[in-house]
């Protein structure tokens, strides 16, 4: 009996570990992960899955990564090994990845590393510097932490991978790019020509200026041009233009006039004259109206016999393929467009500060260049001017940002046919145009701006929509707190910070945007019975403190000019921004049809008056038809923000980080329906502001930290002691009658 139960203790035994290998064996391919975050960090959003879902053809990802990396580097990789295992499960087979072991060039070196390195290199992949505590010593190691994807003939990569912030966001938009290229590529109606502009002339002074490879640059760029041809389907065409000889290229050479290198009559010391002359040695790229141009010719210091002298050379072959490179996606336009109004005073894409200035100033708090980069990277941005073009049918989202000039009836009338058509707009319109003073009203001492209040005919458009914009600013007292050297704080009331339980967060998108903050914004107002009579959905998507209230009237911004009211009663919530969704009734409805302005083109004098008068007749019999006036369109989306102020430099970051700037992007995603984008995109927003409490409530915290964890260590110790003296009560009931005995 014995025996046999010995032997069935090891029968169970065996059974039980062959069952758990079972389970090994078979979790290797079915298993399943629980995602416990409240943003989902760990689990792929449906943009990515759509992604990697949408492959035709295999993906490869290589990742270089070098091993044994300090905290907290090491735990990218394998947040990395995680996400690739979920990008590979979600794309039906066709994508695939390895890591490579690369140690930097200082360490010691296996073949094998050795090998990886050279490959890493081979596509642009090189160490960077992180830092590391040694024996309370901070060090710099290099170390090895890119991606590079291989998508057919296309090759993209993430050269430093140093954090897991946004890391899915990135290797998702790195995806769709690449497939968005193929099919570009693909695609193209015509070749996308490479030109070198060489003039034969330079030859002569080449001696002079000790410029060599000269002779060999033509077919230099060739090649260059042939191996990205094997990358890009062939759909580069190389074009050599000599402005001396081929003078039927003019129109082409002339946008490279900048380049060009003019020298004196020079003699050598052999006697040999060298005249006066010009010449041109640049690269440019040309599509569809598209250009671009970069000068080849660069100069440096160089000691020569002569002493030092200025030496010019070509430059590098790789600088070279990574200027054709990267103008290749700008193109052919492979991301989405979306409009920016030009016209009417709007706020300008372009800086205003001359070249002469921008080594001085660099940067200007009223700049939209973090706007540009940041939108420019997701979408193709078309400027709209409403003089001389209308909106392109491509166009999904039309953005209008403070405009201070007037609308005419036909601008209103392109504006309102576009969200007819089930398109979206963006209202950011500023309530008052900010004049700042001249020098000789400053030095009488008017130092203040004057605040106009801006009226363009844009609001009779916006009015029958629905929603108007109050001409006033709202103030705060949640609001930025500027502190000095000396640490005194001064409230910044037109700059209210809008708090995590005054945003809407029913949008998916808007879910992980805790916190924002506004500047000289006004606040927005809808009417109710306009929308209910139409049907649109309103959804208010943040607003004010139940501490703020308007500066109406006469305007002053001056921080310790402002007081907030002494009554509670004047202050109140505001609502700041609304999306409007629905089919929207024209404005036009109602009226004629205004006429489309004509252009000015040539001389007037050189017009025959008689076919003018046919032409303005057929304009307005064409406008004037039924079918060209869209009266209930299509179901479309609006945006309204009392404020333009969102899209500068001083309330968005270069990189994109800030709630600010999340908000903003997933804003126009949505409006361009890519609202999984946008919700991919907000899951990298961990900013969790503290709540606000009462002083009480402040105090009592306070306290108990204090005191409260003592406390509970004393109760505790009084109780274990009570608890051990009834012990041993009960021990001397138990052993009495003994001890006495």
């Amino acid at each position: 009996m014995k025996k046999n139960i010995e032997k069935n203790k090891y029968y169970k035994f065996g059974l039980y570990l062959v069952v758990l290998l079972l389970i090994n064996i078979v979790s290797i391919t079915l298993y399943f992960r629980i995602d416990l975050t409240s943003n989902s960090l760990y689990s792929l959003s449906d943009a990515s899955v759509n992604a990697v879902g949408s492959l035709k053809e295999p993906l490869t990802i290589n990742v270089f990564f070098s091993k044994n990396l300090p905290s907290p580097y090491n735990n990218v990789e394998r947040y990395l090994h995680d996400l690739l295992e979920e990008y590979e499960i979600k794309s039906n087979k066709f994508l695939n990845y390895r890591f490579y072991d690369v140690m930097a060039k200082e360490g010691d070196l296996s073949e094998d590393a050795e090998e990886n390195r050279k490959i890493a290199h081979s596509y642009g992949i090189y160490p960077v510097n992180v830092q590391k505590i040694e024996q309370d010593e901070a060090k710099i190691q290099k170390a090895y932490m890119g991606m590079v994807f291989i998508h057919g003939d296309i090759i993209e990569k993430l050269p430093a991978v140093i954090s897991t912030e946004n890391l899915e966001y990135k290797i998702t938009t790195t995806i769709r790019k690449m497939n968005n290229k193929i099919s570009a590529l693909i695609n193209l109606p015509e070749k996308i020509k490479v030109i070198l502009v060489k003039s034969s002339s330079l030859q002569k002074i080449s001696k002079v200026i000790n410029l060599k490879g000269l002779e060999s640059l033509n077919e230099k760029i060739k090649i260059i041009v042939d191996n990205l041809n094997r990358k890009t389907y062939g759909q580069l065409e190389f074009i050599n233009i000599d402005p001396a000889i081929n003078s039927s290229f003019n129109n082409i050479t002339s946008k490279f006039e900048r380049f060009m290198l003019q020298w004196p009559e020079v003699k050598l010391p052999s006697g040999e004259l060298i005249e006066k002359g010009s010449g041109i040695v640049a690269i440019g790229m040309e599509y569809k109206g598209e250009s671009v141009q970069k000068r080849l010719l660069s100069k440096k210091l160089g000691l020569t016999s002569q002493g030092l002298q200025e030496e010019y050379f070509i430059i590098e072959d790789k600088e070279i393929e990574n200027f054709i490179n990267e103008n290749i996606d700008n193109m052919i336009n492979i991301n989405q467009d979306i409009g920016y109004l030009t016209s009417n005073g709007t706020l300008s894409l372009k800086s205003d500060v001359p070249p002469q200035m921008q080594m001085i100033q660099q940067q200007r708090q009223s700049d939209l260049s973090n706007f540009n980069t940041l939108v420019g990277s997701e979408y193709n941005v078309k400027e709209i001017d409403l003089k001389k073009e209308e909106i392109p049918e491509s166009i999904d989202t039309l953005i209008i940002a403070g405009p201070r000039e007037n609308f005419s009836d036909w601008d209103l009338f392109q504006i309102d046919q576009f969200l007819m058509k089930g398109k979206s707009i963006a209202f950011l319109i500023d309530s008052f145009n900010e004049i700042q003073q001249n020098n000789r009203q400053q030095m009488y001492g008017y130092q203040q701006p004057v605040y106009l209040p801006v009226n363009t005919g844009l609001e009779k458009l916006m009015g029958h929509y629905g929603f108007t914009i109050n001409k006033s600013y709202l103030l705060d007292e949640n609001c930025y707190i500027n502190r000095d050297r000396n640490n005194n704080e001064m409230p910044i009331y037109f700059a209210p910070i809008l708090k995590n339980e005054n945003i809407n967060h029913s949008f998916d998108f808007m879910e992980n945007i805790r916190q924002l903050i506004a500047i000289k914004i006004s606040p927005v107002e809808i009417k109710e019975k306009i929308l209910k009579e139409n049907n649109i959905n309103s959804e208010k998507l943040f607003s004010s403190s139940d501490k703020s209230w308007e500066m109406k009237g006469k305007i002053n911004l001056m921080p310790m000019m402002i007081k907030p009211p002494e009554s509670d009663k004047e202050k109140k919530n505001f609502p700041l921004a609304y999306l409007l969704e629905g089919k929207f009734n024209s404005y036009f409805s109602d009226k004629n049809v205004p006429e489309k302005p004509e252009k000015e083109e040539g001389n007037k004098d050189d017009k025959n008056d008689k076919e003018k008068i046919e032409k303005k007749d057929i304009l307005r019999s064409e406008v004037k038809k039924s079918d060209e006036l869209i009266r209930s369109g299509k179901p479309g989306k609006i945006f309204i923000i009392g404020s333009s102020e969102l899209i500068k430099n001083n309330v968005l970051d270069e990189e994109g980080n800030s709630p600010n700037a999340l908000f903003l992007l997933n804003i126009l995603d949505y409006l361009n329906n890519r609202e999984d984008i946008a919700v991919m995109r907000g899951k990298k927003q961990r900013f969790n502001p503290v709540d606000d409490t009462k002083p009480f409530t402040r105090t009592f915290v306070k306290l108990l930290n204090i005191g409260g964890l003592p406390l509970g260590f004393i109760i505790f110790g009084v109780f274990v002691w009570l608890g051990r003296n009834k012990r041993r009560k009960k021990i001397r009931l138990l052993f009495k009658d003994n001890i006495k005995e």
